[in-house]
């Protein structure tokens, strides 16, 4: 099943730290997983954070392939995650499924490393640099109530939310 992505400025959820997954290895857990890797396909991302479609729960799905049909998937689940380790510096352009429309210039880790749990609630570390530290950066963010654009100058923040509220009063931010 696909969801619909929650907007920025549409809802709280978004800026809000998300609880911790309690139960693991349901089927209710394996079914949300696979729904919100369809929902990241269809939207064309390559991450997806369970507030994005209005579940509070630390639970995020990457895969930096993008769904394309000419590259062997890399999905990673990634439960409960935190980052135990960063090095080097990136600087690269960041959307959100979120902000749609929206891209800009943002600095993050090089290397990232996180400790996180399986869908059976097991503990592991995965590493990743350049795309997918970028990416895993990116949606443990989301977990934490942060948004990409919270790395940007107020000045530039100030005028995405004004742009959107615009886009909001003409009814095209849905």
């Amino acid at each position: 099943m696909v969801y619909k992505v929650v907007r920025y400025l549409n809802s709280p959820i978004l800026e809000r730290p998300a609880g911790d997954v309690t139960e693991f290895d349901t089927p209710e857990l394996h079914m949300l997983i696979e729904d919100m890797f369809e929902t990241m396909y269809a939207s064309h991302g390559i991450g997806l954070a369970a507030p994005q479609i209005d579940v509070p729960k630390r639970l995020t799905v990457i895969d930096i392939s993008g769904g394309e049909e000419d590259r062997d998937p890399e999905r990673i689940v990634l439960i409960n995650p935190q980052i135990v380790a960063k090095e080097g510096k990136q600087t690269g352009e960041e959307g959100c499924l979120s902000i749609p429309g929206f891209r800009e210039p943002v600095t993050r880790a090089r290397k990232a490393v996180v400790r996180a749990q399986d869908v059976k609630g097991v503990p592991f570390e995965i590493e990743g640099d350049e795309l997918l530290a970028r990416a895993i950066q990116h949606e443990i963010d989301h977990l934490n109530g942060v948004l990409f654009i919270n790395h940007l100058s107020a000045l530039k923040r100030d005028l995405i939310k004004r742009k959107i509220r615009k886009l909001q009063k003409a009814g095209d931010w849905e």
